[in-house]
């Protein structure tokens, strides 16, 4: 069953509806935060590769396709979340520049070896409170240089890997969310 939807706010796929199944744990960027998210980022997204590592609805990764992303990797545990995403991908035409993998995204870290990623997207369950661990895990995946988006719970900021530098940061009622760029 949907909750809702949430819409890609800007670019080529701008007001493009995702549908917002009721899953435990599924919370998207809302869009007013992705609109401030991507105005950060301006400038940055031409041709650049994206992870975005606990999709959900896609939001965030699609957002930046939409933009201008050269390429994306939106990871999802769920299965049903992750075959809504196939589709979504197929219907948008945009099977060349977004991969989607159903995988847990703590182990596809594990797997991955290659600095492959200019924009890391991090928006985890909060109830699972992984962003320790995922910012242990990812700084090795991404570019010198690359940009690292974080959302947390509004009293809860998480602690950037060494060596990257806040950038910018903003918050509502329920969530804080920071931008950050890595050393390089």
């Amino acid at each position: 069953m949907d909750i809702g939807q949430v819409r890609i706010v800007g670019g080529r796929w701008r007001n493009t509806r995702l549908a917002v199944p009721n899953l435990p744990g599924l919370r998207p960027s809302s869009d007013r935060v992705r609109e401030t998210l991507f105005n950060w980022l301006t400038g940055q997204l031409a041709g650049a590769r994206v992870l975005d590592l606990f999709a959900g609805t896609g939001a965030l990764g699609l957002e930046a396709l939409s933009r201008g992303a050269g390429s994306a990797v939106l990871v999802e545990r769920d299965p049903g979340l992750a075959g809504q995403l196939d589709q979504v991908v197929a219907r948008l035409k945009a099977a060349d520049q977004a991969r989607i993998v159903n995988a847990d995204a703590l182990a596809w870290l594990e797997q991955q070896s290659a600095a492959a990623f200019d924009i890391a997207f991090v928006d985890p369950p909060f109830a699972a409170g992984l962003w320790d661990t995922v910012l242990a895990r990812l700084p090795r995946l991404l570019a010198p240089g690359a940009w690292l988006y974080i959302e947390s719970p509004h009293e809860q900021a998480p602690a950037l890997p060494p060596g990257y530098l806040l950038h910018r940061q903003g918050s509502t009622r329920q969530v804080r969310y920071t931008l950050a760029r890595a050393p390089g």
